[in-house]
């Protein structure tokens, strides 16, 4: 079983990206992102209202990461402290040495490889400090945008689940894609 530990949490950069600890600085990117109906439209959550749901939302993050339940990074641009995205493991399996990475990014991001390059790093980070076997992706099956960039690194779509989730009253299909540590 893995034993993860975030206490020293890590700072990861690929060329173009800072990838760093969510903080209260990044309440009003979060809000944005959380309550913009595009961005959030495959994502199975309540859309973010006020700041102070942020912060409680931050808060959360702060815990599990404590509790060493996940782990959640801000997305930059190299030199610039203003978040563009989000990216982290939010599922952690310790016993199955598996865990559900997820993303999200500013609309006027998208479109340019930046999830591209934070997965990759991310994906780097969890095989090789923190001993991942593999890692999964959980999507809307209608979100070919994020099925076309977990292909581009190297994910292969592993099914379609049928109804299997129960969000705002209806049942929802969602796909898994997954990437194994060879």
């Amino acid at each position: 079983m893995l034993a993860l530990d975030f206490s020293i949490f890590p700072q990861l950069e690929t060329d173009r990206l800072q990838l760093t600890r969510t903080n209260v600085d990044h309440v009003n990117e979060l809000l944005k992102m959380r309550s913009d109906p595009e961005v959030m439209k495959f994502i199975p959550r309540p859309m973010a209202r006020t700041a102070e749901e942020i912060i409680e939302f931050i808060a959360a993050i702060d815990e599990k990461i404590s509790n060493h339940e996940m782990i959640n990074w801000a997305i930059t641009l190299k030199g610039d402290a203003k978040m563009i995205g989000t990216i982290g493991y939010y599922h952690i399996k310790p016993e199955h040495f598996r865990a559900e990475i997820g993303y999200m990014l500013l609309p006027e991001f998208q479109g340019r490889g930046f999830i591209t390059e934070a997965i990759d790093v991310v994906v780097s980070y969890g095989f090789a400090e923190m001993k991942l076997h593999s890692v999964e992706a959980v999507l809307d099956p209608n979100n070919l945008a994020s099925a076309s960039v977990l292909e581009k690194c190297g994910f292969i779509k592993e099914g379609h689940f049928k109804e299997n989730e129960f969000y705002n009253g209806k049942f929802i299909d969602t796909a898994i894609y997954s990437k194994v540590n060879s």
